[in-house]
């Protein structure tokens, strides 16, 4: 599925990181989880939004069973009672809205996502440029097309149809680099603060929630407050 200015004057404030207000990064970090139906729709239009803004967008794997079980102690969103029901009928009228087909259910048994997100921390390492693209089709097969990308062979026909080097991210799996690239990558998200998909960071602002994309906006184009 398809989704689809200049340099911000200095601001009076400073972001959480000590950074201006403004912000001193020209590049949008997406942090996402393949799990957050959310951060799947903030997937179809972040980089269209970091076009629109002159930045760049950096696509980057975190994981909420550290984030919200471990660190912050949480129950998953989807158990939590009355909060459960209420985000996936929020997730439907989503869809709904913007027209979006997903094939997967939402509040359906979660799979694992560590295997996904080990392949794209690889490829961000080893093949940056392929990270983005091989990301997005993971999600696809994952959401619009309700497939299992826990499975080796459902993810790397995903891969492969990105264009990724295949045997090179089995390598990296099997030697254990992709894993420790992801356990560096979940610690840089924990320590600069994000906790749910999506987050958009940029300096040292953060925007947590799909529904956090027109903010963004805004504050890109005012130059921060």
């Amino acid at each position: 599925m398809a989704a689809s200015e200049t340099q911000p004057p200095a601001g009076p404030g400073q972001g959480a990181a000590g950074a201006p207000a403004g912000g001193d990064d020209r590049t949008i970090h997406f942090h996402f989880d393949f799990l957050s139906p959310f951060g799947y729709f903030a997937s179809l239009r972040v980089d269209g939004l970091a076009a629109r803004h002159g930045r760049r967008c950096e696509w980057r794997p975190m994981l909420l069973g550290i984030s919200v079980l471990k660190v912050m102690g949480l129950p998953p969103v989807a158990d939590t009672p009355l909060k459960g029901a209420y985000i996936r009928r929020d997730a439907e009228r989503y869809a709904r809205r913007r027209g979006l087909e997903v094939a997967r259910p939402f509040g359906a048994p979660q799979i694992n996502p560590l295997l996904p997100a080990r392949a794209v921390c690889w490829l961000r390492e080893h093949s940056p440029a392929l990270a983005r693209p091989a990301a997005a089709a993971l999600y696809d097969a994952h959401w619009r097309r309700d497939e299992d990308i826990s499975d080796p062979d459902i993810a790397f026909a995903a891969l492969a149809g990105a264009g990724a080097d295949t045997d090179g991210v089995r390598a990296g799996l099997d030697s254990g680099e992709a894993a420790a690239l992801l356990r560096a990558e979940v610690d840089a998200s924990i320590a600069a603060g994000v906790f749910g998909s999506p987050t958009f960071r940029v300096g040292g602002e953060l925007f947590w929630g799909v529904e956090k994309m027109e903010t963004l906006e805004e504050w890109l184009a005012a130059g921060g407050w």
